[in-house]
């Protein structure tokens, strides 16, 4: 009898046994034997006082055994997705869905948490023990578990279908991203193109048995295009395709549609929030973060967009006369935007991505990261060749202290066919400890850059670079957890709004003199950044940064207030409300074709609905943390330490709010972000 991998103890994932057929029987046999051990357990509580050790322990064993089999079914649905991979995730879905419901809403196992609570055996938990309990309560009410039976029924109804249209975003979104493509003969139209991205291109047709240059909707190739080309119709083209994907408008008009998808989640999510109790999800969606109410968010972006939007319009003014002057662009189109951006930067700066490229293989700035991470908390890395991997690409690394590791993480870099755009890092593995046994903390990390060209390394931009460092602060955040709870290790357990601290504070290092010199190194030579490009860099950190802000706050409020209205919203009111926020703090040029809700996968199909604001949200908080090291000195041990001790090592284990001033001796301050962002209302 063949065996099941996915049913099978591993300390990692093994990637080439992993068949589909494998994914639904794997889900259905974990869920029928979690659901015969919860009953069993609560059957027990019944009977006696629940302890930790009767009851939350092992639910936490049979969680991270049903987490083990399909995080890396999920992993290679976002990296690796293929047609019977698809299906068998998608089957599983409403497997997991109900399940979910099911023991969300398990009035039994309600009973046994709440006396747990209740009983002897509260008084012999620790804090981070009683925060999960307390988390746990918290959730079965959000779960329905108050609601009468036929409440009940319908939460776990919307909730099974939410899960399945958040799938069907998504995959369309890939769909229409990868159904796209200009094949272009020769390079006569790609002037402008530096040479890096002539060669994706020229590997993008190779790839597909083709001559001359294949252009798609990937980042890798559209970025470029938009950036560099000077044929303006090819940018007209390009930028068309890119953001009508998924939509009833451009060239693919009608395939994979997510229109009908959007207004059918946001009405359901609505319906969700009423049944709780909430008068919208915005409100349900604030019940497990830091903000205290949707005034507040409200009042927070446009406290923002107060202070950023009147020099974002000063720039865009800026801008707009310099394509008028020097480029010949009477009036500026959203496809001029970024290409006479760019040619603005190296105008004002003498700088272009082009010439720091060469200081950015891909091969020298992870072996950077990794030099930064040891100055600042005293860990090294080793790479290991035999762990299993699920694509050629793909690297493993063991993070080591004392000689012994004590977490490890798959990179996996470059973009390709079948691979979700993006950037994340997710869970492989949760820091957890049981019967004495410690397993140690594994996370993916992923990013889609430009992929190396024949033997050289890959060339990075410096927004590569910050990205990657970006993904790594969310990875040391689960892997330097000293946490031993799942439930509140790692990331698990933080504030949404708060869960973007240590990633946006990682990237800080990528605009320090003594950061970059740990990170760039000339590909030829392996020379440093020569000074003037450094300071060149450093000069044009803050250019347009009022209008990047204006951008996030589009979105943020975007977000937010289509969540806090009552009704259900057609397409038609979707497509409205984002014109009325644009009308608040957009500055760029409009065109009534831009479909750019349709591919909004955060908010539909990823885990920032009524949640988008917090990446401005933590970033106050970041940018605090980070002028802490700004006063000690940016490799300072004692403020590493404590950054480390107080915010990675603790989890989920306190109120965000808590750590955050445990580490900085006071409350943060909106002033640090403005004045690394160069906003003058500072």
């Amino acid at each position: 009898m063949s065996t099941n991998p996915l049913l099978e103890a591993h300390s990692l994932p093994p990637f080439a046994e992993i068949q589909p057929e494998h994914v639904v029987p794997a889900v259905e046999s974990l869920l029928a034997e979690n659901r015969r051990a919860i009953d069993a357990l609560v059957a027990r509580a019944e009977q006696e006082a629940p302890r930790w050790e009767s009851l939350a322990a092992p639910l936490e064993a049979l969680n991270d055994r049903l987490a083990r089999a399909w995080s890396p079914v999920s992993h290679l649905n976002g990296t690796m997705n293929n047609p019977a991979l698809r299906d068998a995730y998608e089957q599983s879905l409403g497997m997991l869905s109900d399940y979910t419901t099911w023991l969300g809403q398990h009035e039994g196992l309600f009973r046994a948490w709440q006396a747990l609570k209740d009983g002897p055996g509260w008084a012999e938990l620790d804090a981070g023990q009683r925060r999960t309990v307390d988390n746990a309560l918290r959730d079965f009410r959000l779960a329905g578990v108050d609601l009468p039976v036929d409440k009940k029924q319908r939460y776990g109804e919307i909730q099974a279908r939410l899960s399945s249209l958040s799938n069907t975003f998504s995959n369309q979104l890939l769909d229409a991203t990868q159904s796209w493509q200009l094949v272009l003969e020769d390079d006569s139209r790609l002037g402008g193109l530096p040479r890096s991205a002539r060669d994706t291109l020229a590997a993008n047709a190779e790839a597909k048995g083709l001559t001359g240059y294949r252009i798609t909707l990937d980042f890798p190739s559209f970025f470029p295009v938009m950036t560099h080309a000077d044929d303006r119709e090819l940018r007209r083209e390009v930028y068309t395709a890119f953001v009508t994907r998924a939509s009833e408008t451009g060239p693919n008009a009608g395939d994979f549609d997510n229109a009908p998808v959007m207004a059918e989640i946001l009405a359901l999510r609505q319906e969700l929030a009423e049944l709780l109790g909430f008068a919208t999800y915005a409100d349900y969606s604030l019940a497990t973060k830091m903000a205290e109410s949707p005034q507040r968010v409200i009042g927070f972006l446009d406290d923002l967009a107060a202070r950023a939007v009147p020099q974002a319009r000063e720039e865009y003014d800026q801008l707009a006369s310099f394509a008028r002057d020097h480029l010949g662009l009477d009036e500026m189109a959203p496809w001029d935007v970024g290409y006479a951006s760019e040619k603005l930067r190296e105008a004002r700066f003498a700088i272009s991505d082009e010439q720091l490229r060469p200081y950015f293989p891909a091969p020298q700035v992870v072996d950077g990261l990794f030099k930064v991470v040891e100055k600042l908390y005293g860990v090294t890395f080793a790479e290991d060749h035999e762990a299993p991997r699920y694509h050629p690409d793909v690297r493993f690394f063991h993070i080591m202290e004392d000689g012994a590791p004590i977490a490890g993480f798959y990179l996996d870099l470059y973009a390709r066919e079948g691979k979700r755009g993006g950037a994340w890092m997710d869970e492989c593995r949760v820091r957890r400890e049981e019967d004495g046994t410690l397993q140690l903390p594994v996370a993916y990390l992923t990013c889609n850059f430009t992929r190396p060209v024949g033997d050289a390394p890959a060339l990075l931009t410096h927004d590569e670079v910050t990205t990657l460092f970006h993904e790594f602060g969310h990875g040391l955040h689960h892997m330097l957890t000293r946490q031993t709870v799942a439930d509140i290790s790692g990331i698990n357990g933080v504030a949404w709004d708060a869960v973007e601290l240590p990633s946006q504070f990682m990237e800080n290092y990528c605009w320090e003199r003594e950061g970059l010199d740990l990170i760039a190194g000339h590909v030829d030579t392996g020379e440093p950044l020569p000074q003037e490009l450094f300071d060149k860099l450093l000069a044009a950190r803050n250019f347009q940064s009022a209008m990047g802000m204006a951008r996030q706050l589009e979105l943020s409020l975007f977000d937010f207030r289509l969540h806090m209205e009552s009704g259900a919203p057609s397409a038609a009111d979707i497509q409205a409300m984002l014109d009325e926020v644009r009308d608040q703090v957009s500055v760029v040029p409009r065109v009534n074709f831009n479909r750019f809700q349709n591919g909004f996968g955060h908010i539909f199909a990823g885990g920032y609905a009524a949640g988008y604001y917090s990446y401005k949200w933590a970033e106050v908080l970041s940018a605090d943390a980070w002028s802490a090291f700004e006063e000690a000195g940016i490799f300072d041990p004692e403020t590493g330490r404590r950054f480390r001790t107080e915010i990675l090592e603790r989890g989920g284990s306190q109120d965000a709010a808590e750590l955050f001033r445990a580490f900085r001796g006071r409350e943060p301050s909106v002033e640090p972000l403005l004045r690394h962002s160069g906003i003058r209302a500072a």
